[in-house]
């Protein structure tokens, strides 16, 4: 293993730890942060594009191998989250800038660690793969309409000007990493192995960018802000796996569209949020990027020890 190769493992595996470190800095000294607000976007396409390097068309195979499986997962991420984001603003009675910051991450597609999460938690990550990648395709179209149908009791919504955003945003620099890993796979392959790294700084310089944007605001609302996203995401896993069992799923499949369901990808909150509403309308994007990755973490290592009947049976006889 290279050098590069080492520092990008080490990045991925301490993500978390970076990313509370530099947002505590950023809200200490935001002055030195603040410039970052102007290049959210092409910080989120270079996480997209990267995205993109690491997609093949095995993780379709899914799709059409189980239809079904992967319809109904992407059914419960943009059922689920989208609904409770509702029902959280609208019962808890947030301030408009709040309330649909809080319905934007709720409305976006699955998150880009969520795959990992479902791996380390033996679930189906063949399963998850696929529900991630077709909610991130749907999500020019879903992700808008979602916004206008949930949001516009606070605010005006431009739906075209929103699907715009998510085709440069996600989609174009998605295509193009797939392009890259097609005609240039050699060069793609070696680069694949810094993503972790590129990433990580990549979405801690977004955090980081929102934190000191928003200092003040945070320092009056934080703890609401916080307090609601926590609930968004331990409901939002909550009922992805209560879902998944209606559904008639089995145990790895159930933690797969749970994580998928909790999991977003708040980056693209915060994008959305910078390019057409107030500035603290990404705060709850930011701050659900720090928290769903511990809370993922610490599910995951539940699930891991969690086993089907009939394998704990097995376990007992042997």
């Amino acid at each position: 293993m290279g050098f590069v190769e080492r520092i990008s493992s080490f990045a991925g595996k301490t993500f978390t730890v970076w990313v509370l470190l530099f947002s505590v800095i950023a809200y200490v000294y935001p002055e030195h942060f603040t410039w970052i607000g102007a290049y959210v976007i092409p910080l989120l396409g270079i996480v997209m594009f990267g995205m993109g390097l690491t997609i093949s068309a095995s993780d379709f195979k899914e799709v059409f191998r189980r239809p079904k499986d992967v319809a109904l997962g992407v059914i419960g991420h943009y059922l689920v989250m989208p609904l409770l984001a509702f029902l959280l603003a609208y019962f808890l009675e947030l301030p408009p800038g709040i309330a649909v910051g809080v319905i934007l991450v709720g409305c976006c597609p699955s998150g880009t660690a969520s795959n990992v999460m479902v791996f380390l938690s033996r679930g189906d990550v063949a399963l998850a793969v696929a529900i991630a990648s077709v909610s991130t395709l749907l999500a020019p179209v879903v992700t808008p309409f979602l916004i206008l149908l949930l949001a516009s009791k606070w605010v005006d919504i431009n739906i075209w000007s929103l699907f715009y955003s998510i085709i440069q945003v996600v989609i174009i620099p998605l295509a193009l990493g797939l392009f890259v890993k097609k005609y240039f796979g050699k060069q793609a392959a070696a680069s694949v192995k810094a993503l972790p790294l590129v990433s990580v700084v990549a979405i801690v310089m977004i955090i980081c960018g929102v934190v000191a944007g928003n200092q003040a605001k945070l320092a009056s609302a934080g703890l609401i802000i916080f307090a609601v996203v926590v609930l968004h995401n331990v409901l939002g896993f909550l009922l992805g796996f209560l879902f998944a069992r209606l559904c008639g799923m089995d145990l790895a499949k159930q933690k797969a569209v749970a994580m998928e369901v909790g999991m977003q990808n708040s980056g693209l909150g915060v994008a959305i949020a910078t390019a057409h509403f107030s500035p603290l309308a990404a705060v709850p994007s930011a701050i659900f990027s720090v928290w769903h990755n511990i809370s993922g973490s610490v599910l995951a290592s539940i699930f891991s020890r969690m086993k089907e009947k009939n394998e704990v049976n097995m376990d007992e006889m042997t």
